[in-house]
């Protein structure tokens, strides 16, 4: 059981305290101890900060053939794409709403081609993660975080792929699972420099089971 675990900072293990308790490490753990699968490995392709367009480059730098034995493939990417514009927004942007809106446009062409490029090689499954909302309290990110999941959910449709409710196992549960989490503003993005955006060691825990219960039994006896 060979999958591939592709996105940003989340997928590369951030928050996590150490590697082996990253998300695409503990999935790998849980589908070892499955019956009916003899053995599993996780395959990572994710760097903080990466956007969809820089997602899209890395997959087709692999080339074709990387996702050909692959049995599940993993893509969680957009948060980036989304804080970049938000970010040009609180900077002084004159059109605030207009790049955003530029932004989430980008996101769903550069998603349809990611999906698209791999499935010229594959009819493995592809499971594409919704986004947590890490500033459940303040507006602009709720509207934000739902148009960008919207996109998300129509590229999945459109495209075959499985629509992966990832934000719906941390509503309500922030505070729980973000590691740094405070006031669930986006006045916390000054807080002491860090970023309160990423699952903690429970996050990740959350994450890989529930994914686990979408993706093994398809495998399993």
């Amino acid at each position: 059981m060979h999958f591939l675990a592709m996105g940003d900072s989340i997928t590369f293990g951030e928050g996590a305290t150490r590697h082996c308790l990253s998300y695409p490490c503990v999935l790998t753990q849980m589908l070892r101890h499955t019956r009916g699968i003899q053995s599993a490995s996780g395959l990572v392709v994710a760097e903080p900060g990466w956007t969809s367009g820089a997602l899209n480059a890395a997959a087709h730098a692999l080339g074709r053939t990387a996702f050909a034995k692959e049995r599940a493939i993993i893509i969680w990417v957009g948060g980036d794409d989304l804080g970049y514009a938000a970010l040009a927004a609180a900077n002084g942007s004159s059109q605030p709403m207009r790049g955003v809106t530029s932004a989430l446009k980008r996101y769903g062409y550069q998603l349809r081609g990611l999906v698209r490029y791999i499935q010229t090689s594959t009819h493995t499954p592809i499971y594409l993660c919704t986004q947590y909302n890490p500033f459940p309290n303040s507006p602009l990110a709720v509207d934000g975080i739902a148009a960008l999941n919207a996109v998300t959910k129509e590229v999945a449709d459109s495209a075959g792929c499985i629509c992966v409710p990832t934000a719906s196992w941390f509503a309500g549960r922030q505070k729980e699972l973000i590691a740094g989490y405070h006031t669930g503003t986006l006045r916390d993005i000054k807080r002491h420099g860090v970023l309160p955006i990423h699952p903690n060691n429970a996050g990740h825990q959350v994450i890989a089971r529930g994914l686990y219960g979408i993706i093994a039994p398809k495998f399993s006896l």
